[in-house]
């Protein structure tokens, strides 16, 4: 059976991971943080001081996901989208949250300020939903709102009607 692959997009602390994993429990779908599987393999490209992280190896990740990808059924979450090729991605959602609500949950996770800040102004500026436009056909990009966890239920009560739909529609 033919399954769509999914990419849940959207800047740290929106709610991809949470999402992600509880989607891929519900439908059957493989899920994959583009996060956990760059420090697994170290797929790293260097150090940002700066924003104290690692540089992903975009390349390299492309590449350790690209027959995963050819296979269907794969839901990615990653932060960033447009190095991913076109062609994997049958649905993109860009979660969304409001400012006040990212603010506390990245200070929670302990981000210093330069990084706080520069999360929330990507956020404000909605960095990653243009970035998903410029990158995939805008039929397939959706936002989602990930504010409460109401939302949550919803978002996935709907990407689930989504992909029933959606295997209902390719299968021959």
């Amino acid at each position: 059976m033919l399954l769509p692959n999914i990419l849940l997009t959207g800047t740290p602390g929106v709610g991809k991971t949470t999402l992600g994993k509880e989607l891929a429990s519900r439908s059957g779908l493989k899920y994959i943080n583009v996060g956990d599987l760059a420090r697994e393999g170290q797929l790293y490209d260097g150090y940002d001081e700066e924003y104290d992280c690692p540089i992903l190896d975009e390349d390299r990740v492309v590449d350790e996901l690209e027959n995963q990808m050819s296979e269907g059924g794969v839901i990615v979450d990653y932060h960033g989208c447009d190095f991913f090729p076109e062609r994997w991605f049958h649905i993109v959602f860009v979660l969304t949250t409001d400012n006040s609500i990212l603010y506390n949950r990245l200070e929670t996770r302990g981000y210093n300020e330069k990084k706080l800040k520069g999360n929330v102004q990507c956020e404000i500026f909605q960095v990653l939903h243009e970035e998903a436009l410029a990158s995939y056909k805008e039929e397939i990009v959706h936002q989602l709102p990930s504010n409460k966890p109401e939302d949550l239920e919803d978002n996935i009560n709907q990407i689930l009607k989504w992909i029933e739909q959606w295997i209902k529609d390719h299968s021959s």
